[in-house]
């Protein structure tokens, strides 16, 4: 491997000549061998400094033309494009466990944009401190690449994702109206439900873990940009922080907008809290409704068995024939993930010492991994399960009305203590609601055929 020597405060470094980045990251390759090639800085989070760091060259070619220059700007914004478009993802190796600031990974995208911008350029026009992270500091840039990675992931990945699955399940409600079956609370046996309705319940979810989802998205579109250092703004320009959420509202397409309190933005990561809670209600629904899924097809002779779902591969590497709702586990363990990134996430802020959140890197990694999971398990779980859940009515009909449960029915015209003993009597004797009540002489056959009608209780 060929090498060039690069320099920074501390002195002379050997780095790949075939690598964009200078003296800071190769320090921090070497100081830093945790999680190598394994728990690398999400992508996310490189592609959202492409963003902030063309955001910013914007603004300040408009605030400091004599210092950013058109010539500058460009090359700094066709290199951004590169890093955005994840063509540079090869120079950026840092993990995540580094410093709790993100400063390696901010100094990575300074020398990375600067070498890259200078080939651009075909001349050695731009430094990485004094061109690349003008009016900026890691302090600040670190939380704002942060909000711009959750909003993207948020609204351009996990958003489309539980669209898919709620439009499924649209289709399925339509699909199974009128067939009726045998409600479950407690596990147990309770009054009758229609699936289609079941099925309402987990679309209802959904939905409304969506709107919970992007009503915190909202909260991440505040950019600690222009807070530098410190959150007192120190050598930015006036007007910057503005400017700059503009410049990456225009580049993302989202309306992002500067923080009110820089102080705020740069030690507290309430906003991801808040965020994260609501990414682990959708996790925790996923888990309701997977769970439900592989409940209801349970079998297929020994257990619940009233819907079938796809056969995706065999299931034992013993017993031939079986099939196992492996869908269904995999959305389950993601929540599972999830619940534990939470606490993770809730740690990781609760530790903004004085000025500055130095928990950052882990707080992002285990965000941007819960809503990454969450996206790509619910459209694996919608394409290979739910699309082709099929009702067995047969069974359902038959677990209805073996349900004696459906005794509440008689409530109005026996009363509770009698409907009691009638399902008790049932359960016991193995007979059914119709011969106990009538043995009981709490109704007439006739009567309790007027009465009695499971379809109607829905």
């Amino acid at each position: 491997m060929e090498f060039r020597t690069e320099h920074d405060s501390m002195g002379e470094v050997l780095v790949p000549a075939d690598k964009y980045w200078a003296a800071q990251t190769e320090r921090s390759k070497g100081n830093f061998r945790i999680g190598v090639g394994i728990e690398t800085m999400p992508r996310e989070i490189t592609h959202a400094f492409g963003i902030l760091k063309k955001a910013a060259a914007i603004a300040n070619s408009a605030l400091k033309p004599e210092k950013m220059t058109e010539e500058k700007l460009n090359a700094i914004s066709k290199a951004c494009d590169e890093v955005i478009a994840g063509q540079l993802n090869d120079h950026f190796p840092l993990v995540v466990w580094q410093t709790g600031s993100g400063t390696q990974s901010n100094m990575n995208a300074n020398e990375v944009i600067a070498n890259r911008g200078n080939e651009i350029a075909g001349k050695k026009l731009l430094h990485p401190n004094d061109d690349i992270n003008m009016s900026q500091s890691s302090n600040d840039t670190f939380p704002t690449a942060m909000h711009i990675s959750a909003v993207l992931m948020i609204e351009d990945k996990l958003i489309p994702a539980i669209d898919l699955l709620i439009d499924t399940f649209k289709r399925l409600e339509k699909e199974n109206e009128g067939i009726v079956k045998s409600g479950r609370t407690h596990l147990q046996d309770a009054t009758p439900i229609t699936f289609s309705q079941e099925i309402s319940g987990w679309r209802s979810s959904l939905e409304k873990d969506r709107k919970l989802i992007l009503l915190a998205a909202d909260e991440l579109k505040e950019l600690a940009l222009g807070g530098t250092a410190v959150g007192t703004g120190l050598n930015a320009p006036k007007g910057f922080d503005v400017k700059v959420a503009e410049a990456v509202s225009e580049i993302t397409g989202k309306n992002f907008k500067t923080a009110e309190n820089k102080f705020h933005a740069l030690t507290s990561k309430d906003e991801m809290v808040f965020a994260h809670g609501a990414l682990k209600g959708l996790a925790a629904d996923m888990m309701k409704i997977a769970n439900d899924v592989r409940w209801l097809a349970s079998g297929p002779r020994d257990g619940l068995g009233e819907i079938t779902i796809p056969e995706n591969e065999p299931g034992s590497s013993i017993m031939p024939g079986k099939v196992n709702p492996t869908q269904c586990e995999a959305v389950t363990m993601v929540a599972v993930q999830v619940m534990g990134n939470d606490v993770a996430v809730g740690m990781a802020a609760s530790q903004g010492n004085f000025e500055l959140n130095v928990f950052m890197p882990v707080c992002s990694y285990n965000f941007l991994q819960s809503a990454r999971l969450l996206a790509e398990s619910i459209v694996s779980f919608n394409n290979n399960c739910a699309v082709g859940i099929k009702a067995i009515k047969e069974k359902m009909h038959h677990n209805l009305h073996n349900s004696l449960m459906l005794v509440t029915a008689l409530n109005p015209y026996i009363g509770y203590e009698n409907a009691a003993k009638t399902a008790k009597k049932a359960y016991k004797e193995n007979i059914s609601l119709k011969e106990a009540c009538v043995a009981l002489g709490f109704l007439t056959a006739e009567k309790f055929d007027e009465v009695f009608h499971p379809e109607q209780m829905v």
